[in-house]
């Protein structure tokens, strides 16, 4: 973790305690008469560096070194890593501050009056002078009534309004009293002229070199493991580099609908990990969330963030230091079903009409649900409504997860038609924008920040391979006609994995999706501490919910669940609902102590 405060002339203090620091000290922290660096994460390319000369040789004496030789974004540019950096140069007086590439690592900041300060989570920056840790209304407004696809938008905000957040693949100058933020990466564009076969290959490669780099860097390496493709990869890829069935872990409820512990017999059969099934369940609850709320310093996007936690729980106390996971995969390969609409799309685009027509049917036939069908006219209707047909690689914004619960919020708080489209337009390519967007702006910033949070509060490190870049930019250069194929996705990442994988995970194309059965829970168990909730006089005069209709939806939410309609159920939004009061409570506390302590 990162901590710091600065001003217009450099560093208060710089080498001085809790002024410019880390929690790993051995790694983390360099200081002479040239710079101070802080460093949060770890590097995977240490060998491409020029070792420094004496006794301190961690990271952040690397990233020292190689500022000297060549500057602070050439350096950027040779890392292998997921990191935070602050570097203050002494001779100059700048101030650096860098997120990698896929921000894997927060990084928090506020810059004003003469004040630079940064901290790897906001709860750093909440008791500085002056600074009144209020929520932004935007945010409030769109975790009470939106999608978590919209939380981290732009991705320059934090939930509170003074406090800024780095982008990933960002650095800021600060020198003189002047900051300047700036991008420093972005994934390649280009279809690669390679055939299937020699991408398939160079993948495989690839990604046991991205597994192995994160090995050599874990003391006891842990890893998650759900019946899907991606993290079973990750799983059998470091069997297949150290001949050592990896340690994995799973949660499982009992049954249901987001139980996989079927899908994940067919590593544990084959004798691909030794298993540790974490059972969670809805005890607690209440009191659970709180304390994540005390953890994150936000509301968490959605409870599959509960049950990591109650893994985390289970990792730790078995003397482990590193969690493995597949976060990534599945924008790498496009793997997540909406992912079809923007491959339908660029078929379309390049004028493949026949194809496009097969790629529909093979969907239709592989992916119907009752609750979610799947239809030609559906397929049709959502590529227009998420993309521009007139402006190549153009997408939208899905505008029905944003409205869905609109009519939840007072008249007089804030409308969620005023939130607009705010996407990036890089590429010419559908997938490969929305891609993107999901990288920077939708799914995984939200999901990054709360898995590091997680971890970090056990002491545990995060290990994610389909983060290495390398394999980000060799995927955003595989055109979209080879990712997806007679209604199946990840058809590279399967080939690649022929003969690491089972032959049932490798070819299996359900996905079910982490998650907790809270839609049972708030059907049952919870629902009428949910209801006393919603009662509560403090709930009803944040002024932000119609609290009739957050009844109804209670009340409806209970009978799709209970009578087994298949009819979406509302377990999203009752999430949401407990999370934002519990973030919502303890900014209030956090109000008063930082009021006691300016007083």
């Amino acid at each position: 973790m990162l901590r710091a405060m600065g001003s217009d002339g450099g560093l208060k203090a710089a080498t001085g305690a809790g002024m410019f620091g880390c929690s790993d000290q051995a790694n983390g922290w360099f200081n002479d008469d040239r710079v101070t660096v802080v460093f949060d994460g770890q590097l995977y390319n240490r060998e491409e560096f020029r070792q420094p000369t004496g006794p301190a040789m961690g990271d952040a004496a690397l990233i020292a070194t190689a500022y000297w030789e060549a500057g602070f974004e050439a350096l950027l540019q040779r890392t292998n890593g997921d990191f935070a950096i602050a570097l203050y140069d002494h001779t100059t007086k700048e101030i650096y501050l860098a997120r990698d590439r896929f921000g894997v690592k927060p990084l928090y900041y506020v810059d004003r009056l003469g004040l630079l300060a940064f901290a790897s989570r906001p709860i750093g920056l909440c008791f500085l002078p002056g600074l009144d840790p209020v929520p932004r209304a935007e945010y409030v407004a769109l975790f009470a009534a939106g999608h978590y696809r919209f939380f981290d938008n732009p991705p320059t905000r934090s939930p509170f309004a003074a406090i800024a957040q780095l982008p990933a693949a960002s650095y800021l100058h600060h020198k003189g009293g002047t900051s300047r933020v700036q991008t420093y990466y972005r994934p390649a564009d280009g279809d690669a002229p390679e055939s299937e076969g020699e991408l398939v290959e160079a993948y495989r490669n690839l990604l046991l070199d991205s597994v192995r780099r994160r090995l050599a860097r874990a003391e006891r390496p842990a890893f998650t493991l759900s019946g899907g493709l991606d993290s079973s990869s990750v799983a059998c890829s470091a069997l297949a580099l150290t001949g050592n069935a990896p340690e994995a872990f799973s949660t499982v409820y009992g049954g249901g609908t987001y139980d996989e512990s079927e899908e994940v017999s067919d590593i544990i059969d084959a004798g691909k990990a030794c298993w540790h099934p974490v059972q969670v369940e809805s005890s607690n609850f209440f009191h659970l969330v709180d304390h994540l709320t005390t953890l994150h310093d936000q509301p968490l996007s959605t409870v599959t963030w509960l049950a990591h936690y109650q893994l985390c729980e289970r990792v730790k106390r078995l003397g482990f230091t590193t969690l493995f996971g597949g976060l990534g995969g599945d924008e790498q390969h496009a793997g997540e079903y909406d992912y079809f609409f923007y491959f339908f799309a660029d078929l379309l685009a390049a004028g493949d009409k026949d194809r496009y027509r097969r790629e529909v049917a093979a969907w239709q036939r592989l992916h119907d649900h009752p609750t979610w069908p799947k239809t030609p006219q559906v397929a049709e209707a959502e590529r227009l409504a998420l993309t521009d047909p007139h402006t190549p690689g153009r997408c939208r914004s899905d505008r029905s997860l944003l409205g869905r619960y609109a009519e939840v919020l007072q008249p007089d708080f804030l409308r969620l038609e005023t939130v607009g489209d705010q996407l990036d337009h890089l590429y010419t390519s559908y997938l490969r924008s929305h891609g993107y967007n999901e990288l920077y702006r939708e799914t995984m910033p939200c999901c990054l920040r709360a898995s590091d949070r997680n971890t970090a509060s056990f002491g545990l490190d995060d290990a994610f391979p389909f983060f290495d870049h390398r394999l980000v930019d060799f995927m955003f250069r595989v055109p979209s006609a080879m990712k997806t194929r007679d209604g199946v996705t990840k058809q590279i990442l399967r080939k690649a994995m022929r003969g690491v994988l089972p032959e049932a995970t490798r070819t299996r194309s359900a996905k079910t999706g982490w998650n907790a059965p809270a839609h049972i829970w708030f059907s049952t168990d919870l629902r009428e501490p949910l209801l006393d909730l919603v009662g509560s006089r403090r709930w009803r005069e944040r002024g932000i919910y119609r609290p009739e209709v957050v009844e109804h939806l209670i009340r409806e939410h209970f009978e799709i669940v209970s009578t087994g309609d298949s009819r979406e159920n509302h377990m999203m939004f009752l999430w949401q609902l407990v999370s934002l009061e519990s973030w919502l409570a303890w900014v209030d506390g956090l109000a008063v102590s930082a009021a006691g302590a300016a007083a």
